[in-house]
């Protein structure tokens, strides 16, 4: 049986803690024990980048980076949410990342799904969007099996080349 995860907001506060490094106080904000790995450097720049998102436009709030914890243990095993609001087609494109310490126990899939229940529940959200490196083995096997078609390819700054993968919300 697949693990059971649970996504937990991790609101502004939580975000401007961890680029502090103060893991006490971003898990009090968060309401959950968040671990170190949510302060490596890598952490760390995706904290600015969302805060800095969510200073443009907070109705990404409710969309973007959310910590996931594995039930019933109540263990936070990385972090998983949509790179932003629905886009103007109903578009949403998810983003996860699997502490190294829990990888390989299915919780990538679990977080994929529990992304996938989300943007099924919300009516403006058409299409489901995941964007990978070629040599990214393992989420493309985390997407198989879950209706994503590959659908053409993008330049990413940060990533380099990136294949597009869509699949309907519902």
């Amino acid at each position: 049986m697949p693990p059971a995860i649970r996504l937990v907001e991790l609101p502004q506060d939580a975000m401007t803690a961890l680029l502090d490094g103060d893991l006490a106080r971003a898990g009090s904000a968060a309401g959950v024990p968040l671990t170190d790995y949510f302060t490596t450097d890598e952490a760390k720049s995706l904290w600015r980048f969302r805060l800095a998102q969510l200073a443009r436009d907070p109705s990404h709030a409710s969309w973007i980076v959310r910590a996931a914890v594995a039930e019933p243990e109540g263990v936070v095993v990385g972090h998983a949410g949509f790179h932003g609001a629905p886009d103007a087609s109903g578009t949403v494109s998810v983003a996860y990342s699997v502490d190294p310490a829990h990888r390989r126990r299915g919780y990538a899939r679990a977080m994929l799904a529990a992304l996938l229940e989300r943007a099924a529940a919300e009516p403006s959200v058409t299409t489901v969007r995941a964007t990978i490196r070629p040599d990214n083995a393992a989420s493309l096997a985390t997407i198989a099996g879950h209706g994503f078609v590959h659908t053409g390819e993008q330049w990413d700054d940060e990533d380099g080349r990136e294949l597009i993968f869509d699949r309907p919300a519902r």
